[in-house]
């Protein structure tokens, strides 16, 4: 299954020359933990690897130091269920998801252990696809650099989880097709200061989620403007009397309207670039309730 799921994915992925840096966009070569790359980035080979790592990867691959921060692994499997217990569930009514910025699908699969269906999107074809491989087949072969060019193959496994339960899109968390209809849970994870107009995907929510559904956000703020024009950015500046405007108090101000904040708490997350390199994150998760 594994190697079925890898040949669909030839068409886009490059060659392990071409990812050495010789010839190949600048995109192609940012890790998707640099501060210099931008959305181009997340449709890289280097990336799908990084994600298919940080989101299904061993332990001992995602951190091989016994004295590293150990509490950020398995990012996948805590966020996803953050929300869980402050849904109201109703006997007989079916739990829809959605999973906004679901990159490879991990989070996607997680939800889909206590939700009816789960719908997963993403911006990046490159990452849709390989979610796809991954709720097809199970398995998908990646690699994970060590140094330098040196890479080793490793595989990533799906959850076992009723994968019919689960579908993947590309869709733009801007702009969400009305098609998809409301949801009863709404998972945003790292994804709010990855979006060139921030404030529009808050205001989508309140058409998006159910009376009584659950919105979980999660987010570091870590506004760089290769992907959020400044103008655009939450949080994270001077307001216009010099204070800091600190994008949870703004965020929870847009929210406050047509949400119920039920929870808060951080989220420590970490994303291996190779052997000696990781971005060690910590992001706010907030849980809202629809009125």
């Amino acid at each position: 299954a594994a190697v079925v799921a890898y040949k669909a994915l030839k068409a886009w992925s490059c060659s392990r020359a071409a990812c050495s840096g010789a010839g190949v966009p600048a995109a192609a070569q940012h890790s998707t933990t640099s501060s210099s790359g931008g959305p181009a980035t997340y449709e890289t080979k280097k990336a799908v690897d990084e994600y298919l790592l940080f989101h299904f990867g061993e332990d001992g691959d995602l951190m091989p130091y016994d004295f590293g921060p150990k509490n950020a692994l398995h990012f996948t499997a805590r966020i996803a269920a953050v929300g869980e217990p402050f849904l109201s569930k109703v006997t007989g009514k079916k739990i829809r998801a959605l999973d906004v910025g679901c990159a490879v699908g991990g989070a996607s699969f997680e939800l889909a252990k206590w939700c009816d269906e789960v719908v997963g999107i993403d911006f990046s074809a490159a990452f849709v696809r390989a979610a796809d491989a991954m709720r097809l087949g199970g398995e998908l072969t990646y690699t994970i650099l060590e140094e330098g060019e040196i890479h080793v193959p490793r595989v990533a496994h799906r959850p076992k989880i009723d994968s019919a339960r689960v579908s993947f899109q590309e869709g733009d968390a801007c702009n969400i097709d009305p098609a998809l209809g409301k949801f009863d849970v709404v998972l945003a994870a790292n994804l709010l200061c990855r979006l060139p107009d921030p404030k529009k995907f808050l205001d989508r929510l309140e058409s998006l989620v159910n009376p009584g559904g659950i919105v979980v956000l999660i987010s570091p703020y870590s506004w760089l403007a290769n992907w959020t024009a400044k103008p655009a950015w939450i949080g994270g500046f001077a307001g216009p009397d010099g204070k800091p405007s600190w994008s949870s108090a703004n965020v929870k101000s847009i929210l406050g309207a047509h949400f119920t904040l039920l929870h808060e708490q951080d989220v420590p997350f970490l994303i291996r670039e190779h052997v000696r390199k990781f971005q060690f994150g910590v992001s706010q998760a907030l849980v809202w309730r629809r009125k």
